[in-house]
């Protein structure tokens, strides 16, 4: 494979590649390493292990390339070598600055984005016990690129980084103490997320951001964050990204009793536990017909009104948990799939939180964009896309240019 060119900190005419790694996906994109920082292309290897397939767009939507391969012939190494060799073709010989990679767990040690070496790489990996489902993932592209191209710049960027502003005791579970010391404690995730969709806030809503506010990141992976004066100060996921709400195939916090209720009587092992848990409860579970909330809204059984109403009154319930941690409560913002597009959704959750002074205007809900709350509601409400490509090219950028 021939490899694209690096330089050592972004120039004007250099790229930043984008990459987030999961189980059977390879999410990317490349950004302009100037000031600006637009995006240039977008793009995805999907359906690693069943039918692998890439598609790559412009920002306006057109398909630059597209491919597939059989089952069998894709791991993420093997995709992640097709992304940048992609991305080599797409930039047609414009030098690499470096790449950005999504990490879910930063542990107790990365506070912030860091350049990958040796040393780092081998503390990231320790960590993979904290996160089995992601972190192997996070970290399989990273090796990949660093034995193709080990003259191309990487950073990890973590989704635990922007929690670590949470006071210690909102990281404590009620454990032995040795447990925290050894790392047992609520870490977080989303958290490139919350940062960008904190970022937003301060540019289109000023006031606000500085204020009281939870912001629901809502999609197959479902938490809240509640923030003062910008910084996360509690979160719904904890030691795991199975914590708190009810998601697309997870079931959310869960009374411990019923794991051991699960494998002292139903004799069941650790590995089906956490297939239970990740894989098989949330929407998924509840309804037994599908983990898409769109799919949900539009069956007429029974059962796909109970797990949407679960998954509402899960939400409505954290918010109120968040606003007695906040003392109180200025505004709620919606991001990520569910929250971005659902009006239905974001109608039932403001609904249940009308006793915090929180009143939808119907017309703003349906068009799904900017604040949706009305002008004399005591809590506003915002819908701000994410765009968590576009936060890791940033930290990329920064900690490159102050290398």
């Amino acid at each position: 494979m021939s490899s694209p060119r690096a330089s050592a900190k972004p120039a004007a005419d250099a790229c930043i590649a984008v990459v987030n790694a999961g189980s059977s996906s390879v999410k990317f994109a490349i950004y302009g390493a100037d000031a600006r920082q637009d995006v240039r292309y977008r793009g995805r290897i999907e359906g690693i292990g069943t039918a692998p397939r890439l598609q790559v767009a412009r920002p306006d939507g057109e398909t630059v390339a597209e491919r597939s391969w059989p089952a069998d012939q894709l791991d993420i190494r093997a995709a992640t070598l097709e992304v940048l060799q992609t991305a080599a073709g797409l930039i047609q010989g414009t030098a690499i600055a470096g790449v950005g990679h999504r990490v879910v767990h930063g542990g107790r040690d990365f506070a912030a984005p860091v350049r990958v070496d040796s040393a780092v790489m081998a503390a990231l990996e320790k960590l993979v016990p904290l996160a089995p489902l992601h972190q192997p993932f996070n970290l399989a592209p990273i090796e990949a690129i660093a034995k193709a191209a080990p003259h191309v710049a990487q950073v990890a960027c973590f989704d635990t980084a922007f929690h670590r502003t949470q006071p210690a005791i909102a990281e404590l579970f009620g454990l032995p103490r040795n447990f925290a010391e050894e790392g047992v404690r609520r870490y977080g995730f989303h958290g490139l997320s919350y940062e960008y969709v904190a970022g937003r806030l301060k540019e289109i809503a000023p006031e606000l951001a500085d204020r009281r506010v939870i912001i629901a990141h809502l999609g197959n992976g479902a938490s809240l964050c509640a923030m003062k004066n910008g910084r996360s100060i509690a979160t719904t996921m904890g030691f795991t990204t199975a914590d708190g709400l009810l998601m697309g195939t997870r079931c959310g916090s869960l009374d411990p009793g019923v794991i051991l209720y699960l494998m002292d009587e139903r004799k069941m092992g650790v590995r089906e536990v956490e297939d239970l848990v990740y894989r098989r409860s949330g929407l998924l579970g509840v309804s037994g017909i599908s983990s898409d909330m769109r799919s949900l809204r539009a069956s007429h059984e029974a059962a796909a009104a109970e797990a949407i109403a679960l998954f509402v009154y899960r939400v409505v319930r954290e918010v109120g948990s968040f606003a007695a941690a906040l003392g109180g409560l200025d505004g709620l913002v919606f991001t990520a799939g569910i929250g971005e597009n659902d009006a239905k959704t974001r109608a039932e959750i403001a609904a249940g939180c009308a006793w915090l002074g929180l009143e939808l205007d119907d017309s703003r809900n349906a068009r799904g964009a900017g604040r949706i709350s009305r002008d004399d509601s005591r809590v506003e409400a915002w819908v701000v896309p994410t765009d968590e490509e576009a936060m890791i090219a940033r930290h990329t950028a920064a900690v490159l240019a102050a290398a």
